[in-house]
């Protein structure tokens, strides 16, 4: 498929595709859209930015259209995603297509969600946490879903969503269609897609564990207390939009306050922010008011900017998955980017298993080192033994050489008159010019002199009886310290 015009959609979906600059689709959306509109089920794995949002925003649309009582749900694993996907969906449904629809994500006033779904909403979009709020008031009715996306799913299950969304598809009809898709494939989603998927068409595009081949990654080894001022000179360096990931929320909003005191226009978004500020920071972020946006692994999902140009991971993630996910960020819709990553020596245990993970051949690299390694440390053994770096014969010359120049010396200096006796007369008559040391030294001898006369000086000093002695008169009194 090359073109959207192809595929077999109504009228007036076309002409929203047309009108939204959607022309040539992309791998995962020429694979997925033709089985998705046959109504079968799919398990699709793609990269970060390959374009998985409108693979399963087009076929849902079309069966709305053709069935007007049926409903969507989608679901999302963050508020940044779930406003994403709905910005592609409010994007496809202007105009001709009036077809209601619902944002539910946490962190914005419950009164406007309720209005969106009295309007008879069919297309839903939220987190787990806030589409089980609505369930438990009753406000939400899923009893007419039949088409179902879980996107992102690997990213829901290590946020812990997995109860929620098992508690969310109790409510949901059991004949529906159901998209489930994915940048990585581990193991637990494997076992949900057994459970809940029947039959499911499998889509991959792309490797799971290795970013888009267009975007150049780079590593910076230095420590921890030179991080600050290198992340300046690449500040300074590049052009563009740049994306700092960093570990904590306080060290984002912390490093905001750095940059802005150095003069660089940058703006945070973490978990801690309301979602009105993270709409707000967002839309400033594309619009290029502000070139550094400073993010956690929050923003790692679901932040689909295309100027970004310049991925600068300033901490390492605490998933080696979210790698993968935080250089996705550049290089979007088949555009360059470039990815930095700093490295400190508290870093090696991570980024060995970010390689491992990039690289299969990782453990064969890793155990040639070590074989490496061991013969180097046997070589250092050896050279701590001998200080010499030389033939043993080499030394023992050296030895014998330098025994034979003793014995010599030994010899001429017994061969010579003894002069002993003239060296210590030239010590005794050694005379001292100065005058003061002189006087100093002849009333040092004296005292000496004296005390071995006086054996009782000694005593004297050694029990202090002159303190003892001292008499006080009867009237003395300490005189105490008073403040004025």
């Amino acid at each position: 498929m090359k073109n959207f015009n192809e595929l077999e959609i109504e009228n007036k979906l076309k002409s929203s595709i047309k009108y939204s600059n959607f022309i040539t689709p992309t791998p995962i959306q020429s694979q997925a859209i033709p089985i998705a509109l046959e109504g079968k089920d799919v398990l699709g794995t793609a990269q970060t930015g390959t374009g998985k949002t409108l693979a399963f925003t087009i076929p849902l649309i079309n069966k709305l259209i053709i069935d007007k009582n049926a409903m969507a749900l989608i679901i999302c694993p963050t508020r940044e995603l779930a406003s994403q996907v709905m910005g592609t969906v409010s994007k496809l449904t202007l105009g001709d297509i009036r077809i209601g629809n619902a944002l539910l994500i946490g962190g914005e006033s419950m009164q406007r969600q309720l209005r969106q779904l009295n309007k008879r909403a069919r297309i839903i979009v939220g987190t787990p946490g806030r589409i089980n709020d609505h369930l438990k008031r009753k406000s939400l009715n899923l009893s007419r879903v039949n088409y179902l996306v879980l996107d992102e799913t690997d990213r829901m299950l290590d946020m812990g969503f997995t109860p929620q969304i098992e508690l969310i598809l109790k409510f949901v009809p059991k004949e529906h269609q159901t998209l489930l898709f994915s940048a990585t494939l581990p193991n637990n989603i494997l076992k949900i897609s057994e459970k809940y998927l029947r039959k499911p068409e499998r889509i991959s595009v792309g490797s799971l564990s290795t970013p888009i081949e267009k975007i150049k990654q780079e590593t910076f080894q230095l420590t921890q207390d030179k991080k600050y001022h290198e992340l300046i000179n690449q500040l300074v360096e590049r052009q563009g939009s740049i994306l700092v990931f960093v570990k904590t929320k306080h060290g984002a909003d912390k490093m905001v306050k750095r940059l802005k005191y150095d003069a660089h226009s940058a703006e945070a978004i973490h978990g801690n922010l309301r979602q009105s500020k993270r709409d707000r920071v967002i839309r400033g972020f594309r619009a290029g008011k502000n070139r550094i946006l400073v993010a956690t692994d929050v923003a790692a999902r679901g932040l689909d900017i295309p100027l970004i140009q310049h991925v600068i991971n300033y901490d390492l993630p605490q998933v080696p998955e979210d790698y993968i996910h935080r250089v996705g960020r550049t290089g979007r819709a088949g555009k360059d980017g470039s990815a930095l990553t700093f490295l400190t020596n508290n870093d090696r245990s991570m980024w060995r298993e970010i390689q491992k993970l990039i690289n299969p051949n990782f453990k064969l690299e890793e155990s040639f080192n070590k074989k490496s390694n061991k013969k180097n440390k046997k070589f250092k053994k050896r050279g701590k033994s001998f200080k010499d770096s030389g033939n043993r014969n080499d030394r023992r010359d050296n030895k014998r050489k330098f025994k034979f120049k003793s014995n010599k010396f030994k010899k001429s200096n017994s061969d010579k008159p003894n002069n002993s006796g003239s060296e210590f007369d030239k010590k005794k008559n050694f005379k001292f010019k100065n005058k003061k040391f002189k006087k100093f030294k002849k009333f040092h001898t004296d005292n000496l002199k004296e005390q071995s006369d006086n054996p009782d000086s000694r005593k004297k000093f050694k029990f202090k009886k002159k303190f003892k002695n001292r008499k006080r008169p009867r009237n003395f009194s300490f005189k105490k310290f008073k403040k004025n």
